[in-house]
């Protein structure tokens, strides 16, 4: 289903499901009650709720954030390898080539699917760059000239390892079962203390709640969308290790 259908049936949903419940509640509901209380109360766990949905979604957007620059980072730095080797005498410049363009295309079509269905990469990619640092230190040099560029691709290929360990730890992150249990049952208590109001007209109450509860959901949703920063809403793509091919040919 289409993101932003399945977004609205949700959001719709719950905007649906609020009504329905004061249209029953308001037959039962006595005419007499504290809303002050209710309203202090209501303020309290309110505010906590909205405290935690913001945190949780700057913090998302961070994660977001973050997941590109590391795939750019490491993307760049294979390419940063690629041109420091074209300096290195064969075989080492044809072997050093071979490695990134084989590390940048695991990526891209074994580990990037992995990370969007949350699954555990597999250590192929290790390997590679495991082999990429051997051929480096392989490397013979003739002048000065090869030795900077052998430290230079020495030096990149420790940043590549760097950035794709960030990239697996995001890919490995999302929201916890403590927190989604928070996020649900602050939700609850934010949108049943509201139907405890007396006194206000049947119309007044029906849009307040469903405006109440389609906001809620629509923040869970999305954060729900967002929680894994390769997957869902989000979805940081594989771009810049294509572009990182085109540029090691």
């Amino acid at each position: 289903m289409d993101l932003f259908l399945a977004g609205l049936i949700l959001v719709a949903g719950a905007a649906i499901a609020a009504a329905v419940i004061e249209f029953v509640l308001h037959r039962f509901r006595s005419a007499e009650g504290d809303n002050d209380a209710v309203g202090y109360v209501f303020t309290i766990v309110g505010g906590l709720h909205a405290v935690l949905m913001a945190f949780v979604l700057i913090s998302l957007f961070a994660a977001v954030d973050a997941a590109n620059a590391s795939a750019d980072r490491e993307a760049n730095g294979l390419v940063a390898i690629g041109w420091a080797a074209d300096s290195l005498a064969e075989p080492a410049r044809g072997q050093i080539h071979a490695l990134s363009r084989s590390y940048a295309s695991t990526v891209i079509e074994h580990e990037w699917p992995r990370m969007r269905a949350a699954q555990q990469v597999e250590d192929t990619g290790r390997a590679q760059l495991d082999e990429l640092r051997l051929a480096i230190e392989r490397a013979a040099t003739a002048d000065d000239w090869q030795y900077d560029s052998k430290l230079e691709a020495s030096n990149r290929l420790w940043d590549v390892y760097q950035a794709r360990q960030d990239r697996l730890n995001l890919s490995n992150g999302g929201v916890g079962l403590v927190v989604w249990f928070a996020l649900i049952a602050g939700s609850l208590l934010s949108i049943t203390l509201p139907y405890l109001f007396v006194g206000t007209r049947l119309v007044s109450h029906v849009v307040m709640m469903s405006v109440l509860a389609a906001t809620i959901a629509l923040l869970l949703y999305a954060i729900y969308q967002m929680q894994n920063p390769f997957g869902g809403g989000a979805s940081v793509g594989p771009d810049a290790f294509r572009s990182a091919l085109g540029l090691l040919g």
